[in-house]
C-alpha cells in the first residue's frame, strides 16, 4: 500500500486520539469531518496492509508499523508549525500550513530545514 496524503492524515489523526484514550472509526469522523463509511473503508484497508488492528469493541490500535507512520508526520507538524510561528505566522495558520506541507516536503528537504531551524534558534 503507498501512503497517500490521505492515508498519513488518518494515522496522524489515530496517533493524536490515542493519545486521549480509545479511538473508534466515530472518533476519527467527528475529528476530520468525513464521513463514517468513509473512515470505515480506510480503516479496512489500514487493517489489511498491517497499519492498525481493530479489537472486538471497534476499537482501533495503530500497529508499530503505523505508528511509526504516524509518529514521523506528527514530529514534521510540530517542526513545521513551529518553524512557521518563528518567523511570524499566526499560530492558526501556521498549524494548517504545517497539515499541508508535512505531507509532500521530502526527507532530505525536511531534514535540512529541520538542521537550519535548530541553529536559527540557537542563535536567538
Amino acid at each position: 500500500m503507498v501512503i497517500k496524503e490521505s492515508a498519513e492524515m488518518y494515522l496522524e489523526t489515530i496517533y493524536i486520539l490515542e493519545k486521549r484514550g480509545p479511538v473508534r472509526s466515530v472518533d476519527i469522523a467527528n475529528y476530520t469531518g468525513f464521513s463514517k463509511p468513509t473512515i470505515s473503508e480506510q480503516m479496512k484497508k489500514f487493517r489489511e496492509h498491517g497499519y492498525i488492528q481493530m479489537d472486538k469493541k471497534n476499537y482501533i490500535t495503530l500497529t508499530d508499523n503505523g505508528r511509526e507512520i504516524a509518529a514521523n508526520i506528527y514530529a514534521r507538524h510540530q517542526v513545521l508549525a513551529e518553524m512557521l510561528q518563528h518567523i511570524g505566522v499566526s499560530p492558526d495558520t501556521a498549524q494548517q500550513d504545517a497539515c499541508r506541507i508535512e505531507h509532500y516536503i521530502s526527507e532530505e528537504t525536511f531534514e535540512k530545514i529541520q538542521e537550519y531551524f535548530k541553529k536559527q534558534m540557537k542563535k536567538d
